[in-house]
């Protein structure tokens, strides 16, 4: 496991914090706590929207499997919260090699629960920047065959990766490495449902030092760029191939509002 001696800055929020926080975790603290609230009294459904997150992870990750990818690249891990992606993979492939990246040296802190792979595969945890792309990829491949399919993990990521540092380059430096048959499976928060509330909200993840960003379906189409998507496309997260089948956002009702796909490298 690559280590760091960076210590965890608890004098301001973190967005891997404020999410163990929605997800109804133990790892975070006071500060987490108080702007993750402020998030909550502008809308009440991020809780139920980091479970959806969660959820379509979990789908996307057993899709990926039943297609036969075997290495997973998994970037903006989070706190560790089970089921890990690994345990998810390794049900179906026990064989499965799966290599985790944060940036928050607290996810470090939890390496354990992110390195108990079965004894066939393996897991290794990655202290960097989703911004680092070189540093990702030269550490990653220590791990997995990059001669083989990978499948590129951004879940909940990239709204926190403002235009500044251009997200849509760093996407495509990394599924440049990938090989033929790679797939990038990306979830992203929008503001295409209520425009005011969620500018709130990014104002204050922004007043936190997080550089956020919600984007629209458009803009979120942009990191498929090259990829073919697979099937039902870019919908809200609810609605990528939900396990009792049909659309799962009910009608007349707004779509969480967070999009959701998988593109396959050709």
């Amino acid at each position: 496991m690559t280590t760091d001696n960076t210590r965890i800055d608890t004098s301001k929020p973190h967005s891997a914090r404020m999410y163990d926080y929605y997800l109804g975790g133990k790892d975070n603290y006071e500060v987490d706590r108080i702007a993750a609230e402020q998030v909550i009294a502008r809308f009440p459904a991020i809780k139920e929207g980091a479970q959806i997150n969660r959820a379509f992870m979990h789908r996307a990750a057993r899709w990926l499997t039943e297609q036969g990818i075997r290495q997973f690249l998994d970037i903006g891990t989070g706190i560790p919260s089970e089921p890990n992606l690994h345990q998810i993979v390794q049900r179906t492939a026990p064989d499965a090699r799966i290599v985790y990246v944060d940036s928050d040296p607290i996810v470090l802190r939890h390496g354990e629960a992110l390195l108990r792979s079965t004894p066939q595969g393996s897991t290794e945890f990655i202290l960097a920047d989703v911004r680092d792309a070189e540093k990702i990829i030269e550490q990653a491949k220590t791990t997995l065959d990059f001669d083989k399919p990978v499948a590129l993990s951004l879940v909940a990521l990239l709204h926190f990766v403002s235009d500044e540092f251009n997200p849509t380059g760093i996407v495509a430096q990394l599924v440049d490495e990938l090989p033929p048959g790679s797939c990038l499976v990306l979830s992203h928060v929008t503001g295409d449902f209520d425009p005011a509330t969620w500018a709130e909200i990014v104002g204050i993840y922004r007043s936190a030092g997080t550089p956020a960003q919600v984007r629209s379906h458009a803009e979120v189409a942009r990191f498929f760029d090259g990829l073919a998507l697979v099937e039902p496309g870019i919908v809200p997260a609810t609605d990528w191939r939900p396990e009792s089948g049909g659309p799962a956002t009910p009608d007349g009702q707004d779509p969480v509002p967070l999009y959701a796909g998988v593109g396959r490298k050709p």
